[in-house]
């Protein structure tokens, strides 16, 4: 078995077929298919489940794709120890980030960390879903929100605080809420999770979970917020996202001695990777960034 192999069969995963891993690899179709063959026949385990579409990995593939990338992620610290270079910091690094945050948030503070360690190279996805870390090969993911027990190491980054708000055309046509009840006289605009849940504020100190409802769910905070611009109700969001249409009068904030506790923003990544320099270094630098 060769370290090559195991570089191989991570990309091979990740791309879910020969022909992308050999394009990514710079490769013949031929010679990585020949190198998982030898893989599998060096460990006498079947790694990967072959067909005319797509590749699938076994069970005993996705265990050792865990050990496979601690082993690659050893040599990488290993040779940055003794490196001339140590002092610079360099490696590649795969993040998963919320879509409206890190567009409207992120984006530029990931731009100012790369110009200041130029021998980084990022892969970065925006979606709201839920990414499986090690499964899909990632090192950090951004998450808003309480977390889900893990396996995972979780480094809470700072708070968001939220908002209630809606349009000053719908207040003129339905009335402005006093308390948290009248709420439920209101059309609110959800957002996915909160769909089932109800909305959750604070009043006298106590938490009152309110079962609103209204014409849309969404899982992107973006499209409610526009929906709100155009006045089809109230929405509860991240105040990152909706802090440019209040400020230029398209929103207004209502029920501001309800609002619910703010959001933790957390970084969550394998404990394998709790020894990489990048990590450590770009938490470190997003943390002092987003001091509340």
């Amino acid at each position: 078995m060769q370290i090559e192999d195991l570089r191989i069969f991570l990309v091979v995963i990740k791309a879910g077929n020969f022909t992308a891993a050999a394009e990514q690899l710079l490769m013949s179709k031929q010679y990585v298919s020949r190198r998982m063959a030898s893989l599998e026949a060096a460990l006498d385990v079947r790694l990967l489940i072959r067909n005319t579409r797509k590749l699938s990995v076994t069970e005993s593939g996705l265990v050792f794709s865990q050990h496979a990338q601690k082993i690659l992620d050893d040599i990488q610290e290993a040779e940055l120890a003794v490196s001339e270079r140590r002092q610079e910091l360099q490696g590649s690094f795969r993040i998963s980030i919320p879509m409206s945050f890190g567009v409207s948030f992120l984006s530029p503070l990931i731009a100012e960390f790369l110009r200041q360690h130029p021998a980084v190279q990022f892969q970065i996805e925006l979606g709201d879903r839920y990414v499986d870390l090690i499964g899909e090969g990632f090192d950090i993911a951004i998450r808003i929100g309480s977390l889900a027990d893990s396996s995972l190491i979780a480094r809470r980054l700072s708070v968001l605080k939220r908002v209630i708000c809606c349009s000053p055309d719908y207040l003129l046509r339905a009335g402005t809420p006093k308390i948290p009840e009248d709420l439920l006289q209101h059309d609110c605009l959800r957002y996915g999770r909160e769909g089932q849940n109800g909305w959750e504020l604070l009043q006298e100190g106590k938490r009152k979970l309110l079962d609103v409802r209204g014409p849309m769910v969404s899982n992107n905070g973006e499209v409610l917020k526009d929906a709100a611009v155009a006045g089809l109700g109230l929405v509860l969001l991240p105040e990152f996202i909706v802090e440019s249409a209040i400020k230029g009068g398209a929103l207004v904030e209502v029920l501001s001695d309800f609002y619910p506790e703010p959001l933790t923003l957390s970084a969550v990544y394998p404990q394998h990777r709790q020894r990489s320099e990048v990590n450590k270094a770009f938490l470190d630098f997003l943390e002092e960034r987003l001091k509340p």
